[in-house]
């Protein structure tokens, strides 16, 4: 596995974060940051904390779901429901970088912890700000979720088959775009900081960066007039394309997407006069003639056991993969040299593999996901050496309920 220590090295080491946000997005973005450096303080509700610690599969009673997004970061248990827990994030708010928020439109503003508020301040505070449909037009009061924004976006009309009903995926799909987006923005506004000296708001709707991946959809319609269907696993670009069942019952994908590879694909089959033949001769043909096109692959690729499709056609250096499941990405020399990553600092997760960053720079090593915070974990450590409470203001806040930590009482 890849050696992912952590240290000063990180391109954003020095940028502390305020996370407010819970479930998948928010969260998502202080990942993406903590990630190359950043420190990420997570405010939870002090008794229930992030719901997502209730997601399942559940190990031992910790969320692998919850452990993926949050490893790492410090947990400061805050009841922002109560006046005193506002006050106390506005304390923070004036000594980081980053705030990462996912209310609903309005709802810090009604808080008295809006941009104007918090930046008075800090005016170089970036507010990363999460919603179902943005911080402006028609719809930003309306709630949304992952799955909303995966339908309203197309993204479920156009996935899966002709014969089959609109499909949202069985992931986070669109809150993880999102909070990759927001991270992004976030970057961004950190950099132009350092040049005008102030702040900015980045405002990241649930559905847009997803809109913006199946963009082709609204162009088919605005400049052609035609309106996407679903079409399985091709693309309606290029052909042949999609995945097929080798002889052993083994899934693999083919991706013969420019003219080259199309050719050495026909080769590999031992068909090298097809790229010939009027009906496969171009990809306008070969789209016009795909379910025959198809049928030729499929037919080869089911004559033989998926280790010997794959192997020939890496030897025609056609692209290729096998369909993995999570046995076969564990298993993989190449997923376990530079992708796949543990938890450390916590036996429940002591054999818990995870996708680490989403990207690699050469003078980074990464980051080590160094635990999972309990609620409140944290909470003494921030609000006593960093915001400078006293015990006593400490242990009032907490016998009120508004706090949690490990000195609680």
């Amino acid at each position: 596995m890849p050696d992912n220590r952590s240290g000063g090295d990180g391109p954003l080491a020095g940028v502390r974060v305020l996370e407010l946000g819970t479930m998948y997005a928010a969260p998502t973005a202080g990942r993406m940051l903590r990630d190359f450096g950043a420190e990420v303080i997570k405010v939870e509700d002090p008794v229930a904390g992030d719901y997502a610690r209730q997601w399942v599969p559940q190990k031992e009673g910790l969320s692998l779901g919850f452990s993926r997004l949050n490893a790492g970061k410090r947990s400061v248990g805050v009841d922002l429901r109560e006046q005193d827990g506002r006050d106390l994030v506005s304390q923070m708010a004036s000594q980081v970088d980053i705030v990462i928020e996912s209310f609903r439109p309005g709802r810090l503003e009604e808080w008295g912890l809006g941009y104007e508020v918090l930046s008075a301040n800090n005016p170089g505070l970036v507010l990363a700000r999460v919603s179902g449909f943005g911080q402006t037009g028609p719809y930003r009061l309306r709630p949304g979720f992952g799955t909303v924004a995966e339908t309203a976006s197309g993204f479920a009309q156009i996935n899966g088959w002709p014969d089959s009903p609109p499909t949202s995926p069985p992931f986070g799909f669109a809150d993880s775009i999102a909070g990759m987006a927001a991270a992004m923005g976030a970057a961004m506004a950190l950099y132009r900081r350092g040049q005008t000296g102030h702040g900015d708001v980045v405002d990241v709707a649930l559905y847009e960066p997803l809109m913006f991946i199946i963009g082709d959809l609204v162009l088919k319609y605005t400049g052609l007039d035609e309106v996407q269907g679903r079409i399985g696993n091709g693309t309606g670009a290029a052909s042949p394309r999609g995945i097929y069942e080798a002889a052993d019952g083994k899934f693999l994908s083919i991706a013969a997407s420019n003219q080259a590879i199309a050719s050495r694909l026909f080769a590999a089959m031992g068909q090298r006069e097809l790229i010939d033949d009027p009906r496969f001769a171009t990809n306008a043909a070969r789209l016009t003639n795909n379910d025959l096109v198809q049928k030729q692959v499929a037919d080869w690729v089911g004559s033989l056991p998926r280790d010997a499709v794959l192997a020939v056609l890496d030897e025609f250096e056609v692209v290729n993969s096998p369909v993995n499941d999570a046995s076969d990405i564990v298993a993989d020399p190449h997923f376990l040299e530079r992708t796949l990553v543990g938890i450390t600092g916590n036996e429940t997760l002591e054999s818990v593999l995870m996708p680490g960053p989403v990207l690699h720079m050469a003078g980074y090593a990464g980051p080590v996901y160094d635990g999972v915070p309990a609620i409140g974990e944290h909470t003494d450590q921030v609000l006593l050496r960093e915001l400078g409470l006293s015990d006593g203001e400490l242990g009032e806040l907490a016998d009120r309920g508004v706090v949690s930590g490990s000195s609680a009482r």
